[in-house]
């Protein structure tokens, strides 16, 4: 049986590159006032930031409805069986969402399975951004080297536990817009130039530390991922950055090189723009790394 992958656009994989990939990509909805946009669709990351910093009121995100996810797996089964003249399609389809946690998108498409037993299967990957790309490219590894799909879903589940999503915040003006935090708690930490350092736990945002300055907040990012064993360099892993430009997370990659010297590749470090679903909550100028710790 052949395997096909469904992402949400919280995953930070663009659409082209899953089109190069030939996973299904399905975008979440970013709203501007009235105006309603698909998440790297009809809106750009770059087009997402600019209209982030123009305009005064933060924008909403919305999840991905159960009924885009049944037209999306009747598409998928209609189109195989049509192809085996009439016969029931004996493609499966694996959909991994971005967390339970912060979002019903993982709902909508446990839903939208019901209708399909047994040829659909759903991962929560605990995770966003970089942190829920780290697994979906490992299922693209799986994919690839034929395993079937009970072992994929046992592998996923076991493994997403080993991610490491760590990220350094720039402002905490965007957190006072959404409500997380005080007016208040935002201007005094803005006075004193306190960077917090955010990570995923069990499918939510924790806060891991508050750094005085950016140097200090990059310092507890290497900390981090040396507490927790330092990077599996044999599994996918990821820097991302919000905003318009590369520079800050290009600056932490130099001031880390020592993280870097066992990663198997003659490339670049992949770099990630990230998009709608934390840039909303984040603003521009954070940073982060996912990364697979050692088993």
């Amino acid at each position: 049986m052949s395997v096909r992958i469904i992402v949400d656009s919280a995953s930070d994989l663009t659409k082209e590159r899953a089109d190069a990939l030939n996973l299904d990509y399905m975008p979440l909805k970013t709203i501007f006032g009235e105006t309603e946009y698909l998440d790297g669709v009809t809106i750009s990351h770059k087009e997402f930031y600019e209209k982030l910093i123009e305009t005064d009121v933060l924008p909403k995100t919305s999840q991905i409805s159960p009924y885009e996810f049944m037209e999306a797996y009747r598409q998928e089964l209609d189109a195989d069986a049509s192809a085996g003249e009439g016969q029931m399609s004996d493609k499966q389809i694996l959909v991994i969402t971005l967390s339970s946690r912060l979002s019903g998108t993982y709902q909508s498409a446990c839903i939208a399975a019901e209708e399909f037993e047994g040829q659909v299967y759903v991962v929560d990957s605990e995770n966003v951004t970089v942190g829920q790309k780290c697994l979906v490219m490992r299922a693209v590894e799986l994919v690839e080297a034929d395993y079937g799909i009970d072992e994929i879903v046992g592998i996923l589940e076991e493994e997403k536990k080993q991610i490491q999503l760590i990220a350094l915040l720039d402002t905490l003006e965007y957190l006072k817009k959404g409500g997380r935090i005080s007016a208040a708690s935002a201007a005094l930490g803005n006075a004193l130039s306190i960077k917090p350092v955010v990570g995923v736990g069990a499918g939510e945002i924790l806060v891991l530390g508050k750094a005085h300055g950016s140097k200090n907040g990059k310092n507890l990012l290497i900390q981090r991922t040396k507490q927790v064993g330092g990077i599996d360099f044999s599994r996918p892993f990821y820097l991302g950055y919000t905003g318009l430009s590369d520079k800050l997370i290009c600056k932490y990659i130099e001031d880390s090189r020592m993280l870097w010297e066992k990663a198997h590749t003659k490339e670049e470090l992949p770099i990630v723009s990230v998009g709608a679903a934390i840039g909303t909550h984040v603003g521009p100028g954070a940073i982060a790394l996912a990364f697979f710790a050692p088993q």
